[in-house]
C-alpha cells in the first residue's frame, strides 16, 4: 500500500469516526454538510448524483474483472425459477406423500423443467474443460446473472470444473443474493439492470439462452437488438431446448410481416444437444 493510498484511508476513517461520536456533542464537524462526499451515502443515493452511481457500478467490476484476469466470457441465460433434478425429485416425492393433487403437478412441471438446469450444468463443465487447453489470455469463463435456477447451473457447472466463473447479481425488492458456486471474488452486485447488461455483454464472446421469463427475453432481445444493428460485434447466440422457442417464438410472423429480414434469424442457432452448442461456438471463431 502506497503514501497516498494509506492517507486516503486515514482521512476516510477520521469522516467516519466523527459521526459515531456522541449526538450530544453538536459541533459543525458532526453534520452531514462536513462528510467528504464519497463518505456519505445519504448524498450519494440522492436523486442529482445517478450518473456518480452509475459510473461508479460500472467502474468497480470492470476494474475487478481486468485484475483477475476475465476478458473472455460465454454467457448463460435462462429461468431462475428451474430447480436442479434432485431437488425437484425430492419435492415430487413429497408431494406424492402429501396426496396433493395440485403439488403432484407443479411438481411434475418442476421435474420436467429440471433436465434444462441439467444440461446447463453439462454445458457449463464443457466449456470450463475447454478452456483449460486454452492460452491463459484466451481462457474462456462462465458468466451468468448471479441468481438460483439456469445461472446457480451454469455456475455450478464451472466451479465443479474447479473454474473460476462470474455472476452479477440484481438487488430486488424480494431478498435475493449470488448464488453459492459463483466464485467469491468475481460475485457482483449491481443495482441497476442497464448497468448489469452492459457488464454481461462487455466480455461476452458467445451467449447461450436456456428457456425463461421476462427478464430472459428481455436480455435476448436486446443482444438481438445490438448485433441486428450493428451497435455490438457479433457473437454466437445459442437458444438451448428446440420445443420451448419453437413454441415461444414465431419469427416466421415477423418475416411475413416485413418487421425482421429473413437473414435476421441467422443470428442465431436453436438447439438441445449441449455438445453441439459447443460446437456451434468453436465454428463462429474458426470459420
Amino acid at each position: 500500500m502506497d503514501a497516498n493510498t494509506q492517507l486516503d484511508e486515514q482521512v476516510m476513517a477520521h469522516d467516519w469516526n466523527l459521526f459515531s461520536k456522541d449526538p450530544a456533542d453538536d459541533t459543525a464537524m458532526t453534520r452531514d454538510s462536513y462528510r467528504l462526499a464519497f463518505a456519505d451515502p445519504e448524498f450519494l443515493s440522492r436523486r442529482e448524483t445517478r450518473a456518480i452511481r452509475f459510473q461508479l457500478e460500472m467502474l468497480k467490476p470492470d476494474l475487478e474483472l481486468s485484475a483477475q484476469g476475465i476478458n473472455n466470457t460465454v454467457v448463460v441465460f435462462g429461468s431462475a425459477r428451474f430447480i436442479a433434478p434432485e431437488e425437484a425429485e425430492q419435492r415430487l416425492e413429497a408431494a406424492k406423500t402429501q396426496g396433493d393433487t395440485k403439488a403432484i403437478a407443479l411438481a411434475q412441471r418442476a421435474m420436467a423443467n429440471s433436465r434444462y438446469y441439467d444440461a446447463a450444468r453439462r454445458f457449463a463443465r464443457l466449456v470450463a474443460k475447454f478452456s483449460e487447453t486454452q492460452k491463459l489470455e484466451d481462457r474462456l469463463y462462465i458468466c451468468t446473472g448471479g441468481g438460483p435456477g439456469i445461472m446457480e447451473a451454469a455456475n455450478r457447472g464451472a466451479h465443479e470444473e474447479h473454474a473460476p466463473n462470474v455472476g452479477m447479481n440484481i438487488t430486488l425488492p424480494h431478498e435475493q443474493s449470488g448464488n453459492r458456486y459463483i466464485t467469491p471474488e468475481l460475485c457482483f452486485k449491481f443495482h441497476y439492470f442497464a448497468l448489469r447488461k452492459m457488464h454481461l455483454m462487455m466480455r461476452a464472446k458467445a451467449l447461450v439462452v436456456f428457456p425463461g421469463g421476462f427478464g430472459t427475453m428481455d436480455e435476448l432481445f436486446e443482444v438481438l437488438t445490438l448485433v441486428q444493428t450493428h451497435k455490438a460485434k457479433g457473437v454466437p447466440i445459442v437458444l438451448f431446448g428446440s420445443d420451448f422457442w419453437s413454441r415461444m417464438l414465431n419469427f416466421d410472423v415477423m418475416i411475413e410481416y416485413g418487421t425482421i429480414s429473413p437473414d435476421d434469424v441467422k443470428l442465431f442457432h436453436i438447439t438441445d444437444d449441449v455438445h453441439e452448442a459447443c460446437r456451434l461456438i468453436q465454428a463462429f471463431y474458426q470459420g
